[in-house]
Formats: C-alpha cells, structure tokens, sequence
C-alpha cells in the first residue's frame, strides 16, 4: 500500500476517493489504496508540498511466513487492567 506524508507543521486532512478523509499530523504517515493515487485532489496536494507519497510502506504487519496482525505490540504498556492487592507479591 503507499503511504502519504505530511510534509507541513499543521494538521492536514487529505481528500480520498469515496467520500473518506485521511487525517495526518505534522510530520505522520498514513496509508491510502493504490487506486487512492489518480485522485485529482491528492495529487494537488502532492504538487504543493504538502504531502509525499511513497511508493510502499516498509513497516510490515506480517512476518515471514506469518499472517499479518491488526496491531503492534506497545512497549511500555501492561496488559494487565486489574488492581493490585497488598497480598500479592
């Protein structure tokens, strides 16, 4: 999938066909179908600067020869929900 940049230091969102909106922080990616490419307002925004486009996302979700997962895992962050009693060491 190709991945849009947002080369500007403000909030932009970004026109996709199907009446979606791609949302990006300054300096953030994200990723648009490739089919997402001939839309004319994209490419306006390519031609201003605003955005860049690469041609394919090098952060695979999938390993080799694993299937592909919805998310990473966090660093830093616990699973664990519940709270701790003073008995349990």
């Amino acid at each position: 999938m190709p991945v849009v940049s947002n080369k500007t230091q403000k909030p932009l969102s970004v026109p996709l066909p199907d009446g979606k909106t791609l949302h990006l922080g300054p300096g953030k990616t994200g990723q648009i179908a490739a089919r997402a490419l001939e839309d004319q307002r994209l490419k306006k925004l390519v031609d201003a600067g605003e955005i860049e486009i690469v041609a394919e996302d090098s952060r695979s979700t999938a390993g080799p020869g694993g299937a592909g997962r919805g998310r990473n895992f966090m660093v830093g962050h616990n699973s664990n929900t519940g709270t701790r009693r003073s008995g349990d060491r």
